[in-house]
């Protein structure tokens, strides 16, 4: 199955404007390292397997990695073989770098190994049994497939956002995502369930919605009108604009878990959820905003972040138009300009859901 994105924009950029999504995952890293200094690890398996799903370029990969390994060297002093999971489209000479800093590991252990592996998360991509902690941080916001062939009113299909928008996404459509993101889960579990050892952790956080907030939710609608922009100037035509959305859908800390939390959970059998949470984020560089007053500074910060996630995804849908670099140009370019002449009605938020679930034993 062809992945809907080919991983994020990679030459150190996505690296440079992550830093809200390293600040994402401290919260459930906690959970994970309080769990970790209560477990014992009495199987036999000759290392203890982390893997990490969706990696990208691999600096908060490495630093999520550190934490991990640092709670269970408190309870285990055997070799860690440390897995780096991404597209094979990903950047992953970026992250091969940081991995060996100077010809040395970046985890200074003799006994950590590291190894990475290219392959779409929805599918099994390691053996049987071989993994103690899986983590993901992101990834599984993002659809294994488009579900549907165009979006006629917006760019997502949690949009739109702000209460002005004139267009909006039909309750079919919704449905279709929602549908779509429980395949991908169920896929996503079962294909973790299999290579996790009975007890082994299943650490989830991405982008979600929480009391009728979403994630980056205005900045998609400012999206949205440049791109009908782009369709008025005739950068583009109305058929590429429908065809072209972000295939992403910012659920609820609720949808990410209903397959397996519950007495009836269609997966409950698999795994126990041991914790999950939605909560917000500070967002540096709004932090930086409110401090300064610099408008220009905080666009441009916002919309580097936002870049960051977006920019290779519409690369793709719209691979092969003529003036695509002049497309995404004027996109961005409107929407930095959009969130410097307003920054107080176009905040950056980052709603953010997290789960933390155990292995049933397989017996």
């Amino acid at each position: 199955m062809t992945s809907v994105v080919t991983g994020m924009v990679g030459g150190g950029f996505y690296d440079r404007n992550s830093a809200p999504q390293w600040a994402a995952a401290d919260l459930p890293l906690t959970w994970l390292e309080s769990a970790l200094a209560e477990r014992s690890f009495k199987d036999t398996a000759p290392a203890v397997g982390v893997a990490d799903f969706g990696c990208s370029e691999g600096r908060n990969s490495l630093a999520a990695m550190r934490r991990v390994i640092g709670a269970l060297r408190t309870r285990s002093d055997r070799p860690v073989q440390t897995l780096f999971v991404d597209l094979p489209t990903n950047d992953f000479g970026r992250l091969f770098a940081a991995l060996r800093p100077d010809g040395r590991s970046a985890f200074d252990d003799p006994a950590v190994y590291s190894a990475a592996v290219g392959g779409d998360m929805f599918d099994p991509l390691l053996p049987q049994n071989s993994v103690h902690v899986a983590t993901t941080f992101n990834s599984v916001g993002y659809l294994s497939r488009r579900p549907v062939e165009r979006l006629s009113n917006h760019v997502i299909a949690n949009g739109p956002f702000l209460p002005d928008a004139k267009d909006s996404v039909s309750d079919a459509e919704h449905a279709i995502f929602m549908h779509q993101i429980r395949d991908d889960m169920r896929r996503f579990y079962r294909a973790r369930a299999a290579e996790l050892v009975p007890g082994g952790q299943l650490l989830m956080q991405c982008f979600g919605a929480k009391d009728g907030l979403w994630a980056c939710d205005c900045t998609y609608d400012v999206l949205n009108d440049a791109l009908l922009e782009a369709v008025d100037m005739g950068i583009i035509d109305r058929d590429t604009y429908e065809r072209y959305y972000s295939a992403v859908y910012y659920r609820t800390v609720e949808q990410l878990t209903e397959l397996v939390s519950g007495p009836d959970a269609e997966l409950g059998a698999l795994f126990r959820l041991d914790r999950a949470e939605g909560y917000e984020v500070p967002m540096p560089f709004e932090e930086d905003f409110k401090r300064t007053g610099d408008a220009t500074t905080y666009a441009r910060a916002s919309v580097n972040y936002f870049r960051a996630f977006t920019e290779a995804m519409m690369r793709r849908a719209l691979s092969g138009h003529r003036s695509l670099d002049r497309l995404i140009d004027h996109a961005f370019t409107r929407v930095e300009q959009a969130m410097k002449d307003d920054p107080e009605r176009l905040r950056i938020r980052f709603i953010s859901i997290a789960a933390l679930l155990t292995r049933r034993d397989q017996t």
